[in-house]
C-alpha cells in the first residue's frame, strides 16, 4: 500500500491532478468491462473533494469540482480520446446502495469510456466493481497535513 502525504491543499490537488494525466494518457483499461471506478473514503474535511478538484483540473476542467453533496452526481463531458465522460458522485447521504438505480448508476459503471469519482463510496460499496481503486484520506497531525492511502 503506498501512502501520499500532503501538506496543503494546493498539494493534494497537484497529486491528483498527476494521477489524472496518467490515467487520460493510458487510455482505458484493455478489455475493460466496466468504467474506472475510484472510491474516496474518509472523515469529513479529510480532502476527498480537494483531490477531485485536482483530478478534473488534471483531466483538462477549469470549473467544477464542488461535491454534488445535494444533486448526488453530476457529469462532465471530456474531450479525451480515451474517455468521454466523467461521474462525480457523492453518496454521503446515501443510506441503500440500491437508491442509485433510478440514477442509471449501474449504466454508468458499465460503461469502459467513463471514470467514476465517488465520495463516501463505503455508503455503496456493495453495488461497486471489485475492481474499484480504494483511496483513503486521513487527517494528519498537523492542521493541514493529509494522508492518503
Amino acid at each position: 500500500m503506498k501512502i501520499y502525504q500532503s501538506f496543503s491543499s494546493e498539494e493534494t490537488k497537484k497529486f491528483a491532478e498527476k494521477i489524472a494525466r496518467k490515467i487520460a494518457k493510458s487510455g482505458a483499461r484493455k478489455g475493460a468491462k466496466n468504467a474506472l471506478v475510484l472510491g474516496l473514503v474518509g472523515n469529513l474535511g479529510s480532502g476527498k473533494t480537494t483531490f477531485i478538484q485536482g483530478f478534473l483540473r488534471g483531466l483538462g476542467m477549469r470549473h467544477g469540482g464542488a461535491s454534488p453533496t445535494f444533486v448526488i452526481m453530476r457529469r462532465h463531458t471530456l474531450k479525451n480520446k480515451n474517455y468521454k465522460s466523467v461521474y462525480h458522485v457523492d453518496a454521503y447521504r446515501i443510506k441503500k446502495p440500491r437508491e442509485f438505480g433510478v440514477l442509471g448508476f449501474e449504466k454508468i459503471i458499465g460503461d469502459p469510456g467513463n471514470i467514476v469519482l465517488i465520495e463516501w463510496a463505503e455508503n455503496v460499496r456493495k453495488i461497486l466493481p471489485k475492481n474499484t481503486f480504494w483511496l483513503r484520506f486521513k487527517h494528519g497531525k498537523k492542521e493541514n497535513e493529509r494522508r492518503i492511502l
